[in-house]
């Protein structure tokens, strides 16, 4: 079954045109998340030719948080999402150890939606990081109609129950990880949320140097698996569907 990795980092990989050539040869395709303007351009050049991959426009806000970003990546990242259909990683992270920047993050995730919003493209997707955020989030979205208008994928939802039925009712799609799938928590959201709103994802790789194609591979099929047990149904028949599901959101046969 081919499968396919909707929220991984291959430019944290040392090997990242490695991956994605045995990507292709294992049938995994990948969305590149980014997390900086400068990655995405850099990405998009790796990766130009590598049918499995679709490399997402982003700007993660642990990085506006740190420093490493700042109003001019913003500006970057929205003259880059006039001509790119993918973009992510974007959004918000309200925890304590970045609470502090939450300001500039909501006036970056803002403005990136507008973006998004005022240049519609065919395929529009975004994968969304919300922690301790998503009720904001989703006030984003919804003020600028970019949840009517795309396909929003909240990835590693770790919300409140209240937050997931919210998302749920406004149409967001959730990318499943298996670490979310270790905890009581996730485990119970990955039993209710619809199956016509699962995704799988790895958000790898966990650290910075080398990584591998069938790592991830093995790693989407021991989630789906995972997630198969928890709802109570078939792997084969549940990985078909998502399946059917990414394809249709990346484009990649």
């Amino acid at each position: 079954m081919k499968l396919y990795d909707m929220h991984c980092h291959l430019e944290l990989m040392s090997n990242a045109a490695e991956v994605s050539r045995d990507a292709a040869q294992l049938g995994i395709g990948l969305l590149d998340a980014t997390v900086t303007p400068a990655a995405f351009a850099q990405a998009r050049k790796i990766h130009a030719d590598a049918p499995a991959v679709r490399v997402a426009a982003g700007l993660h806000p642990w990085w506006l948080d740190d420093g490493r970003c700042d109003r001019t990546d913003i500006e970057m990242l929205v003259a880059q999402i006039t001509s790119c259909p993918y973009v992510g990683e974007v959004g918000l992270d309200f925890s304590q150890r970045h609470a502090a920047s939450a300001d500039l993050q909501t006036e970056a995730f803002d403005a990136i939606v507008q973006a998004c919003a005022s240049h519609p493209l065919p395929g529009r997707l975004l994968t969304i990081h919300a922690v301790r955020a998503t009720g904001t989030v989703l006030d984003v979205l919804e003020r600028h109609g970019l949840d009517r208008s795309a396909a929003c994928i909240i990835h590693w939802f770790s919300g409140t129950s209240d937050e997931l039925t919210r998302a749920r009712r406004v149409g967001c799609l959730f990318s499943i990880n298996g670490r979310m799938l270790a905890t009581k928590r996730g485990r119970e959201y990955a039993r209710v949320i619809p199956e016509d709103s699962l995704l799988l994802e790895t958000d790898a790789p966990p650290g910075d140097g080398p990584y591998s194609a069938l790592a991830i591979k093995d790693e989407l099929e021991e989630t789906l698996s995972h997630l198969a047990e928890i709802r109570g149904v078939d792997a084969c028949e549940l990985g078909k569907r998502i399946v059917e599901r990414s394809a249709a959101l990346l484009a990649i046969d």
